[in-house]
């Protein structure tokens, strides 16, 4: 089908409805799947381990998670800190900051000096809340507002001291686990939250309290990394720690550093439209509409 005949079948079939938050905040970010050099033991400066799944660990869902104990019984999963001070079980060794950016963006690739190239596949957290790095670090002083981004924070660990890394790390309580998967196609992306690959901007990670998984999404925002103002039809495939609220969305941009770079310069507002049936659609614009849709349009 061309992407003409494409866009018939869309309009007939669905209507787009814009979503509003009640505060008026909106926000959108980037992300991608990083592709990091490891090593199969410690040598520096690959000395921090890609942490296995423990068996200590208990799912109920969400961020309800927790620790079993030696004694029976259970409760929350420990933060960050505590995790790196009594150790992981390690899956291979990269570098810390890798590490640290590797559970950000949830996935990632692992090369190794034999040539091997692995998944390092998102497999649980451990339900502690995501707080913004960027954001410890400013408040503090330590980088600039124009800092507060990816390569921002990877300048400031690469000049700073192991120590104050650590602290600026552990600032972070979210802690993400891993399991190694074939690499047999590289030109695929990491799956997401819906379990398919992800594709280059055309995926987006959304928050599920508000949007479910699947539904395609119209945004408009812009950033440097796409051109300035854009506009797109994505679909929302992905989760993530970060990503609360009704109109806030976190765009995949792709593997490696390139897309890396591009995903670092996307932090800007916008406005969000959902693709629901026309049935749906005519129902949520009547009296008795969803809090939080805002009117319909007949094209965003």
């Amino acid at each position: 089908m061309d992407s003409e005949s494409a866009r018939a079948v869309m309009q007939a079939l669905f209507q787009p409805v814009e979503i509003r938050s009640a505060n008026g905040e909106s926000r959108f970010t980037g992300y991608f799947e990083p592709v990091y050099e490891a090593r199969y033991s410690p040598q520096y400066p690959f000395t921090e381990p890609v942490p296995a799944l423990p068996g200590d660990l208990v799912s109920e869902g969400g961020n309800r998670v927790y620790q079993k104990l030696s004694r029976g019984g259970r409760r929350p999963y420990p933060a960050r800190k505590e995790i790196t001070q009594r150790g992981v079980t390690p899956l291979a060794y990269a570098h810390p900051a890798d590490v640290f950016f590797l559970q950000i963006q949830g996935s990632g690739k692992l090369v190794f000096p034999d040539g091997r190239t692995v998944k390092a596949a998102y497999a649980a957290h451990n339900g502690q809340p995501f707080k913004s790095t960027a954001n410890w670090l400013f408040e503090r002083g330590w980088i600039s507002s124009g800092e507060r981004s990816m390569q921002g924070i990877r300048a400031w660990m690469d000049r700073s001291s192991p120590e104050r890394v650590r602290q600026a790390m552990n600032a972070n309580p979210r802690f993400v686990f891993f399991k190694l998967e074939p690499a047999d196609n590289n030109a695929s992306g990491p799956k997401g939250a819906m379990s398919v690959p992800l594709t280059p901007l055309g995926s987006m990670a959304v928050d599920r309290s508000h949007h479910p998984l699947g539904v395609p999404v119209f945004v408009k925002t812009k950033a440097p990394g796409l051109g300035g103002e854009w506009s797109g039809l994505l679909n929302a495939q992905d989760t993530g720690g970060a990503i609360k609220g009704a109109v806030r969305g976190d765009i995949y941009f792709g593997t490696g550093p390139a897309a890396g770079d591009r995903a670092g310069t996307m932090n800007a507002p916008g406005r969000l439209w959902v693709l629901l049936p026309r049935a749906v659609a005519a129902r949520l614009a009547g009296p008795s509409a969803q809090a939080g849709l805002g009117p319909k349009t007949s094209a965003p």
